[in-house]
């Protein structure tokens, strides 16, 4: 049985909340995470939650600044995870199309709260990261 964290945003809490559970899940959900927060991951899930199928040509222009190097192992790792298909077209040239499974469309919703609170406190950060500046220009003075 998984039990389901408890937030506290204290350390402690996460530690005891990991030791709690399967190990086996963990390794999971840090490999998980640490694949998705990949930029372009997230770039491609967006691209391809608003625009359905998607060539692969295509999908490097929408989500735009990626290399076909970068475009194509991330692809290939989301379709690895199940999050992707990939469909090949026998013309010549090869016309790849690209679409969001419902695995991949359930994880573009549960990242959808992270874009809407940074939209919510960009100002925020951003009025945080002038007042660090300021102090770190203050501190370099004063040594």
């Amino acid at each position: 049985m998984v039990k389901r964290p408890v937030r506290k945003s204290a350390t402690k809490e996460r530690v005891k909340y990991a030791a709690e559970n399967d190990p086996k899940v963990e390794a999971l959900v840090r490999e998980i995470i640490a694949r998705v927060a990949d930029k372009w991951t997230m770039l491609v899930l967006e691209v391809l939650e608003e625009h359905g199928v998607v060539r692969f040509t295509r999908l490097g222009e929408l989500v735009g600044g990626v290399s076909q190097k970068m475009l194509t192992k991330t692809v290939r790792q989301m379709e690895r995870d199940g999050l992707v298909t990939r469909k090949v077209h026998p013309v010549i040239p090869p016309r790849v199309e690209y679409e969001l499974t419902s695995l991949g469309s359930s994880l573009g919703a549960a990242f959808c709260g992270v874009w809407m609170w940074a939209e919510k406190h960009g100002e925020e950060i951003e009025r945080a990261r002038v007042a660090f500046e300021k102090d770190a220009v203050k501190r370099q003075d004063s040594v």
